[in-house]
């Protein structure tokens, strides 16, 4: 997971190969992201014969604490060509302010 930290948003971008969208959970509670999904396999192939298999099936979970500066009712995520890509906007409070020399 890529975490990026926008002047207006905290963005927070997974790769998620393999995975549809109805596999991904994203929950917000007590100042806490949860991403979590299962990654399945769907079709069993017994008429070949493997020397090495490296494909991973299961549950995963990553947890991140965000800072009190968010606006958790305004969270976008987006899931296309297998990358997960969730916006958190910042507070008014918490933005730059430009401040001009009088």
């Amino acid at each position: 997971v890529d975490i990026i930290d926008n002047d207006d948003s905290y963005e927070f971008k997974a790769e998620l190969p393999g995975l549809k969208k109805k596999d991904i959970n994203i929950s917000i509670e007590d100042g806490v992201l949860k991403i979590s999904g299962d990654k399945k396999t769907e079709k069993e192939e017994n008429d070949k014969n493997y020397h090495l298999r490296e494909s991973y099936y299961g549950k995963f979970e990553r947890s991140f604490r965000l800072p009190e500066d968010v606006e958790f009712e305004d969270v976008k995520a987006e899931f296309k060509n297998g990358v997960l890509d969730i916006r958190i906007p910042k507070s008014e409070k918490a933005k730059p302010k430009q401040i001009s020399v009088s």
